[in-house]
């Protein structure tokens, strides 16, 4: 299923049950994937304030904020993904988000 098919799915589905997270979560989702940033970002931040803890969408945010060259609000959401993934025992994210913060401390 092409990105632009994924978001008109998700579109649908999100009218049909509006402020469900896991409806915004793939919105934004499917939005970033089709490199679609300003418009996830959107849907993202919905899931997050849905699901504060959620540390795949954090993670999500902390990418869209660089697209944005956003580097402090990247850094920000990294940093809450990190604790995220540390008190949830989510080790190889934990790795990547480590990384991604190396990269900005650089």
């Amino acid at each position: 299923m092409t990105n632009e098919a994924l978001i008109a799915r998700y579109e649908t589905l999100l009218q049909q049950r509006p402020g469900d997270e896991l409806a915004l979560f793939s919105l934004g989702k499917a939005l970033f994937d089709a490199g679609r940033f300003p418009e996830a970002e959107t849907h993202l931040q919905a899931a997050l304030r849905a699901k504060p803890d959620w540390m795949v969408v954090a993670m999500l945010l902390a990418k869209c904020a660089l697209h944005r060259d956003d580097k402090p609000a990247a850094r920000q959401l990294y940093e809450d993904a990190l604790g995220f993934a540390i008190a949830q025992h989510h080790e190889g994210p934990e790795e990547e988000i480590r990384t991604a913060l190396a990269h900005l401390a650089a």
